[in-house]
């Protein structure tokens, strides 16, 4: 009888195992989501990455039928929020909108950063890229590439521009133009963007690497100048501006972006699902136009694509950023 029993138990629990087996990866992207989303954005609310996150999470709850909630977990230049989703439980839950900033170039600025932007994390999609421009006050005694450059190279270090701080767009742009042309600028750094235009409509400081979005109504205004754009190409909302890179800095590219990243090892069919549901929300017209007001261009990048555009910048931004002495802090 005893012998009749163990066997049964062992099969019994046999065949648990089995079940527990095929249940495990419990991933059928066709049922996920079952419950809502939270889509961390680690900077304050209404920035670009603010802006950028509401408008996809309006479109991705639409197409997954639950909520896509925003939470908004500012601090040390995103490394508070993105720490949360690096140890979150990669069960598609969690989300998070990455930059370059916090996903890119933050490693080469921190020591003690608590988390790797590539080993902890899923690049899912690429939402899309956000170009900067390059602008000197309306009285500026500087009207061209050209003329920088040659004040830098009489006196290095006479030009000063202003950033939003470490690993921001605006202190990567100034630093490709440094190694770009050997020349040498002084950084001062500022809580945010807009003041370091006031500091610059008021001529306290020389350039700044402004967002286009955000510089835009400056240069409307005609209270700064455009110099040039730090994409390849030229913007359709900057006409008769060109690119640096065409203005005698070749090779000169840097364009901020907007991104969405799980914690690694998040099941594939969610990444995969998540990917596909998020290229479908950014190629709406509706959506690509909303996008464009606040300086991004539109990408939808796969996941596999991601991943390889996000290690290139890793390796890009760490070159640049090595090589101008900068010391983590």
């Amino acid at each position: 009888m005893k012998s009749a029993y163990r066997r049964t138990l062992c099969a019994a629990m046999a065949l648990a195992g089995l079940s527990l087996t095929m249940a495990a990866p419990g991933v059928r992207a066709d049922a996920w989501p079952t419950k809502p989303i939270k889509y961390v954005v680690p900077f304050s609310p209404g920035g670009v990455s603010d802006a950028t996150a509401r408008i996809v999470a309006e479109g991705l709850s639409q197409r997954l039928g639950q909520p896509v909630v925003i939470d908004n977990k500012p601090g040390v230049s995103g490394i508070l929020g993105t720490q949360f989703v690096a140890r979150a439980e990669p069960d598609g839950y969690t989300i998070m909108g990455g930059t370059i900033t916090t996903h890119a170039v933050n490693p080469f600025f921190y020591k003690k950063l608590g988390y790797d932007p590539v080993k902890d994390f899923v690049a899912v999609n690429l939402v899309g890229t956000v170009s900067n421009v390059l602008v000197v006050a309306n009285d500026s005694q500087y009207k061209s590439v050209d003329q920088i450059v040659a004040a830098l190279k009489a006196k290095p270090g006479s030009l000063t521009f202003g950033t939003a701080g470490p690993g921001s767009s605006q202190q990567l742009s100034g630093q490709l133009f440094q190694s770009i042309t050997g020349t040498k600028l002084q950084q001062i750094s500022y809580k945010g963007g807009a003041a370091a235009m006031t500091d610059l409509i008021g001529g306290q400081i020389d350039l700044v690497f402004e967002t286009v979005a955000a510089a835009k109504p400056m240069l409307d205004g005609k209270r700064v100048r455009a110099i040039g754009v730090t994409s390849t190409h030229a913007l359709p909302g900057l006409p008769g501006v060109q690119p640096l890179a065409d203005l005698g800095l070749k090779g000169f590219e840097m364009q901020s972006w907007q991104g969405i990243f799980a914690p690694a090892g998040t099941p594939k069919p969610i990444v995969d699902r998540l990917a596909s549901e998020i290229a479908a929300v950014v190629a709406t017209p509706a959506v690509q136009q909303r996008l464009r007001t606040l300086g991004v261009e539109p990408e939808g990048k796969t996941s596999a694509a991601f991943t390889a555009f996000q290690r290139a910048e890793v390796s890009k931004w760490g070159k640049i950023i090595q090589a101008a002495g900068v010391v983590p802090e």
